[in-house]
């Protein structure tokens, strides 16, 4: 599963695409700091939005971590969506590209392949996920589904890359999250070998 995304949106771009779906953006932890990043890890920490609880129409853009100890303590960083609502804790992760690995052809090499997986119609997307209070402080995970065409000749799961028109749909808990959590169409995603 998907253990390793990129972000290179800047803070206005983030800013003017949510207020093209009319949504003010606001930070209240102070305006961060988003600097351009290739690879983000389980344990790092990402830019996710949740729906501000006290106004309609905003919602809080923070810098939280990716992934929770789950109870075997290995980290919680994708989380199955089949059959679940989640009624509370819904947020955006901002990305503009992930990655899957696959084994090599030649099983005597050590190296994994990585493939790079972007949107065909958009620069940037946003990842349906969940974020919680933790014994870590806040952090957040990453919904999976059934693989789309693009992804299933990578790996049996996919994350859930919402359509731009889904996103306040996700950050309201009264839609319900069958409607949202499904794969892409075919030709969605490029995917392209980085390494």
């Amino acid at each position: 599963m998907c253990n390793d995304y990129r972000s290179r949106v800047d803070l206005d771009t983030i800013r003017q695409d949510f207020s093209d779906i009319k949504v003010r953006i606001r930070f209240p932890e102070g305006i961060p700091n988003l600097e351009p990043r290739d690879g983000i890890k389980i344990t790092d920490i990402g830019a996710i939005v949740r729906a501000a609880p006290d106004e309609p129409g905003t919602a809080d853009l923070v810098q939280r971590r990716w992934s929770w100890p789950g109870p075997n303590k290995q980290p919680v960083y994708n989380f199955r969506s089949d059959g679940r609502e989640f009624m509370n804790g819904r947020c955006l992760i901002i990305a503009d590209g992930f990655y899957e690995f696959t084994a090599p052809e030649d099983r005597k090499a050590k190296r994994k392949h990585k493939w790079l997986f972007t949107k065909a119609d958009e620069p940037w997307f946003c990842i349906a996920g969940i974020w919680r209070s933790t014994d870590v402080g806040e952090a957040f995970t990453m919904l999976t589904t059934e693989p789309g065409p693009d992804v299933a000749p990578y790996h049996n799961r996919q994350i859930v890359v919402l359509h731009r028109a889904d996103w306040t749909r996700w950050l309201d808990p009264k839609v319900p999250a069958r409607e949202l959590l499904r794969p892409l169409a075919a030709g969605s995603l490029r995917v392209e070998q980085v390494a």
